[in-house]
């Protein structure tokens, strides 16, 4: 199965074109209740998340990915990282970790490969100590907003600063909901899996604040599908709010 990367150009406002990318259960979740369980997809969904990777210059995610699993956020195999090569890139992506309080374990896995640059995006209600050791472990860590991430100045900036013209995000559901709030999210991946995990407490694709109104919610057209075995990989273009 090959996962297209589209040959498009950043978005005009300046920020990188970003791509979310989640397995999901049958019942809309991306990890059980205790979040022991988030890997479930296929390994044809793990290659479907390195192939997007190898089309991307930065991945990012939220802290609770980098302190529940021993993740490194890179590209993977040679073959990845050759077809990164093939395509421009350079050989290994940027990582971008994010969190409003800093919450995330410097002792994670993903610092003890240093491959290419980690940067921290946070708010002002990171401790200082907290602030002061994650300065120690990541190449950069930025304050991004007072209580919030303000995510489009952040994402000009690393497209400005950093040259991100394409971004893959890979959760969790509250990141992924602060991006589709403020417009941000050009392409949905999802890995439909032949799972029902249940429970009001696990986490779904996009948690957090939410859309409150349905004419705000973000509109999707389905630009490709395919089924590998029992799951199901579907793209979407996400609406921008001037066009829904």
């Amino acid at each position: 199965m090959k996962t297209q990367v589209p040959a498009s150009n950043p978005p005009p406002n300046g920020r990188p074109f970003i791509q979310v990318n989640a397995a999901m259960s049958a019942d809309g979740k991306i990890a059980t209740a205790n979040r022991l369980l988030s890997s479930f997809g296929s390994r044809a969904d793990r290659r479907h998340l390195l192939e997007l990777r190898a089309g991307a210059d930065a991945v990012m995610c939220g802290a609770a990915t980098i302190n529940d699993h021993p993740v490194t956020l890179g590209p993977g195999p040679t073959h990845f990282r050759n077809l990164r090569r093939r395509r421009g890139l350079s050989e290994y992506n940027l990582r971008i970790i994010v969190s409003g309080t800093g919450s995330v374990n410097p002792d994670a896995r993903v610092f003890h490969h240093h491959f290419s640059p980690i940067l921290i995006l946070t708010t002002n209600r990171i401790p200082r100590a907290r602030l002061r050791r994650l300065l120690q472990v990541a190449d950069l860590v930025r304050i991004c907003g007072t209580e919030e991430i303000n995510f489009p100045e952040t994402l000009r900036w690393l497209r400005n600063e950093w040259s991100i013209s394409r971004l893959v995000c890979e959760g969790g559901g509250i990141l992924n909901d602060a991006l589709f709030r403020c417009g941000a999210v050009d392409e949905l991946h999802l890995t439909l899996c032949p799972f029902i995990f249940g429970g009001s407490l696990a986490p779904t694709l996009s948690d957090g604040i939410g859309i409150p109104h349905l004419p705000n919610a973000r509109h999707l057209i389905l630009r490709g599908r395919r089924r590998v075995g029992a799951e199901l990989f579907l793209r979407y273009q996400v609406m921008s709010a001037s066009n829904q």
